[in-house]
């Protein structure tokens, strides 16, 4: 007979999601006429799914989201907003994250773009997908000061941002950056090009973006490996902050 001692051994190995699988078996009856390999099955099955779970729970905080709780279930698919359904779900199927590929969303202040890209990361990571989010302008804060303390981090964050999987890019362009700024994109870009995936969310145009970096060769550079062999989705329609706000007005 299992005792309570038999039940602490699968928290102190780890696998307490099977050991409080079987102690509802054992207290259900409907479990009775199970045979043992199925029994065995149904435990197995629940400590990996209870594992993969964690890992997603655990890839999500990594990520740095804004709204960790961003998902594509909850994206509102207004007429105007030109925004497809079908679309959505092949990019939340992951298979362009996999291919190592490049997307792009462009759309208006308060749009909905950063929303969508962090949905399309929480699939990612719901894809067992390593994920880091961030904005353009705290990335390069983030390196500036990894930089001046000149204690390895800078290289350690560059690493990271070269490395993980799928690498989302907020607020693409939004404001010029410096020669070191680009310096550090480029490194990223080319180091990515082809064995990770990207995603850049930005309210310019791939033109317009030329103008936020200083000198032409470096901006050929840098926008040549994006803009060329990009994925893009434009969102267009109403301001979804305002469009929110209306309805909470309403529920009130």
């Amino acid at each position: 007979m299992l005792t309570e001692e038999h039940f602490d051994l699968f928290r102190k190995f780890r696998i307490r999601a099977m050991g409080d699988k079987l102690r509802e078996m054992i207290d259900d009856p409907a479990y009775d006429d199970m045979t043992f390999e199925d029994k065995m099955a149904e435990l197995l099955e629940t400590e990996a799914s209870a594992r993969r779970e964690r890992k997603i729970a655990k890839l999500n905080r990594e990520a740095g989201f804004k709204l960790p709780a961003a998902c594509v279930e909850d994206i509102v698919y207004l007429p105007d907003r030109k925004l497809s359904r079908d679309r959505v779900a092949r990019y939340a199927s992951c298979k362009w994250v996999e291919d190592n590929e490049v997307l792009v969303i462009i759309s208006k202040t308060g749009c909905g773009k950063s929303y969508l890209c962090q949905a399309l990361g929480n699939s990612a990571c719901r894809n067992l997908h390593g994920v880091t989010y961030t904005r353009m302008a705290d990335m390069f804060a983030e390196l500036s000061r990894a930089r001046a303390h000149a204690d390895g981090s800078y290289f350690e964050k560059m690493d990271r941002l070269k490395t993980i999987k799928l690498l989302i890019i907020d607020d693409f362009m939004t404001t010029p950056i410096s020669t070191q700024d680009a310096v550090d994109l480029f490194e990223i870009m080319e180091a990515r090009e082809g064995k990770q995936a990207t995603l850049i969310a930005s309210q310019l145009e791939p033109e317009e973006w030329y103008l936020r970096i200083e000198g032409e060769l470096m901006a050929d550079s840098i926008l040549n490996r994006i803009a060329t062999a990009s994925r893009y989705l434009d969102i267009e329609g109403p301001n979804m902050r305002e469009y929110f706000a209306k309805q909470k007005e309403n529920k009130e």
